[in-house]
């Protein structure tokens, strides 16, 4: 016991190092702003606060409303508690130097620079190079929310189980090693899959660039690989065969709002990514829409077939579902390819979530299924779907064969080093802090367990 303490000990301390140093050791690399190709514009910035206000809200209490419905009474306050200090913790390493390594331009088309570490450098007029009608500051805060929700979608597939110091520690380090690289990757200044400012630049196989409009492949697929990872690492939770026979979450009540909020929110993080106020935002938002309530009917149509009633748990399942598969697509298709998309992500994803019982692995609240598995189904089919009257790309349908290829690629490139890169963390966090919660401490719950606190009534 003495042990495993002194290594937990060991791990807290040098991460507090490394973030410690990084916010006072590192020099200040500020930069005076350049002169920006257009103005400030007050519609478009107004629009974006709304979207990032609305992300943040998918979150908390969207999230934890929607995890902590679905889990037993005794661990509701801890899965709330997750998501709560989740939020809290990447909010404070993006301004460390999150933001700065996704979306500043780097030395290589890997990783983003140092110019904006502690956020240096950032003035009220500041204008980033990836956004130029809105303040950097709300760009700042929009992606931010992105960065936070995505940390915290991974632990659905672990949440009754993980210990919370342990949680916490993979999360900074996952934050670190896999969600900057790939954000910068597909969306960041001269990142190597998305392109942004490359002149001319189309794809590193020359195919084209890898299309990714809200979060297909930087945070479903990338979140869901990380919870599958972090659910064969730590095995099954002591209660999964129970669960298997379809034993009643808490209250469903909370997911159903959850959910809600979530369908809601989603206009900020899908319409949003617009970065504006135009026509563009207003298909995302028609498309998200369509796809959402299509998948949702199509989940329940296939659990009424299958199980003989549709569940509740079931329709805001599929209507998730729905919402993950058109994140990637929602700026480059039009309606059409939203129902196709909403249609193929409820069916699938259905079927997804039972491969857990098929093959043994411990999936608790469905991360791979409904993510992962919506986020390959959105990132392929926008390849087929894309127009290039909305979003600038052809896919599939209009001649450009090659898309498709190239959206295949990044979402095996994410799948990757994602994987490898989980997998290490969670093996290392286990040999030195331990990742489960005991048996015993499962039955107990994680509000008693990890927080000393309960619901009562």
């Amino acid at each position: 016991m003495s042990y495993r303490l002194s290594r937990q000990n060991i791990v807290r301390f040098l991460l507090f190092a490394v973030f410690s140093l990084l916010a006072i050791a590192v020099p200040h690399m500020g930069f005076a702003d350049a002169a920006p190709a257009a103005k400030i514009d007050s519609g478009d910035t107004a629009w974006m606060l709304v979207s990032t206000a609305f992300v943040l809200l998918m979150l908390i209490p969207g999230l934890a409303l929607f995890y902590g419905g679905m889990v037993s009474k005794e661990s509701v306050l801890g899965v709330f508690a997750q998501s709560f200090a989740v939020c809290c913790l990447i909010s404070v390493l993006w301004i460390a130097y999150g933001y700065s390594y996704a979306f500043t331009e780097g030395s290589s088309v890997y990783l983003g620079g140092g110019g904006r570490i502690m956020l240096a450098g950032l003035g009220l007029k500041s204008i980033s190079t990836l956004a130029n009608t809105i303040p950097e500051s709300v760009f700042i805060m929009f992606q931010l929310t992105f960065a936070a929700i995505t940390c915290a979608l991974v632990l659905g597939a672990v949440a009754t189980r993980i210990k919370f110091s342990s949680m916490l520690v993979f999360m900074a380090f996952w934050f670190t090693l896999v969600y900057i690289p790939i954000a910068h990757w597909v969306w960041g200044d001269h990142g190597w899959l998305g392109g942004t400012n490359m002149d001319n630049y189309t794809g590193f196989l020359g195919l084209g660039k890898t299309l990714d409009y809200a979060g297909g492949t930087v945070v479903h697929i990338n979140a869901g690989i990380a919870g599958l990872m972090a659910a064969l690492v730590m095995g099954k939770g002591y209660d999964f065969d129970k669960r298997r026979k379809n034993t009643p979450p808490y209250n469903i009540g909370l997911s159903l709002v959850g959910a809600s909020l979530l369908w809601v929110g989603w206009f900020g993080f899908n319409a949003g990514s617009a970065l504006a106020s135009g026509d563009r935002a207003g298909m995302a938002m028609l498309t998200t829409h369509v796809a959402t309530a299509t998948a949702a009917m199509a989940w329940m149509a296939v659990e009424w077939m299958v199980s003989k009633k549709p569940t509740v748990l079931g329709i805001i399942s599929g209507a998730v579902a729905g919402l993950v598969a058109i994140t990637p697509a929602s700026g480059f298709v039009d309606v059409q390819g939203a129902f196709y998309i909403g249609v193929a992500a409820g069916i699938c994803c259905f079927f997804a979530t039972q491969i857990k019982y098929k093959f043994g692995f411990d999936d608790t609240l469905d991360v791979f299924g409904v993510h992962c598995v919506g986020g390959i189904i959105g990132a392929l089919l926008t390849g087929i779907y894309a127009v290039e009257a909305i979003g600038g790309t052809k896919g599939v349908l209009e001649g450009n064969f090659s898309q498709l290829y190239v959206q295949a690629l990044s979402v095996g490139i994410t799948i990757l080093y994602c994987g490898a890169v989980s997998f290490v963390l969670l093996k290392i966090i286990d040999a030195t802090m331990g990742l489960s919660l005991s048996v015993t401490d499962q039955r107990i719950g994680l509000d008693q367990a990890q927080h000393g606190e309960m619901i009562h009534g």
